[in-house]
């Protein structure tokens, strides 16, 4: 979805954009927003526009970037807390596939799945915790 510039640098276009859909709830807090090779198809701009725009997300606490794992959409503060600390706890573990999981990877029930557990905190409070499957990696 292309957007008009009117003066504005591209990624503060970008940026703006994304704000507005994680504050309307178009991208839920705690859920991943889209690839950098999708936004970069939507926008029709380059890596580094689009890594510019999420970076300026990051300095206005809207998203947080977990290396390997993505972007994603945090909640949402209407007023800016100057000594807000903001951390993020990565654990990793494999677990037994419980029929739900195993019908979505498509293995059977008990079959190994990696469970990944995100946890942000805000001045030590757990704000979201956010939880992942995948299959785990045959070598």
């Amino acid at each position: 979805m292309p957007t008009p510039h009117y003066g504005q640098p591209r990624y503060r276009v970008i940026a703006d954009e994304l704000r507005k859909r994680i504050e309307s709830g178009v991208i839920p807090p705690g859920t991943l927003l889209p690839a950098e090779s999708v936004l970069k198809a939507e926008f029709r701009a380059s890596r580094g526009t689009i890594r510019h725009a999420i970076a300026a997300l990051r300095e206005q606490r809207m998203v947080i970037t977990e290396h390997g794992r993505g972007t994603y959409a945090i909640p949402h503060r209407t007023e800016p807390v100057p000594d807000e600390t903001l951390e993020s706890e990565v654990r990793q573990r494999q677990v037994a596939a419980d029929p739900e999981l195993a019908a979505l990877f498509a293995v059977e029930v008990s079959a190994p799945l990696i469970e990944q557990q995100s946890i942000i905190r805000t001045n030590g409070v757990i704000g979201t915790v956010i939880r992942t499957y995948r299959l785990p990696r045959t070598e």
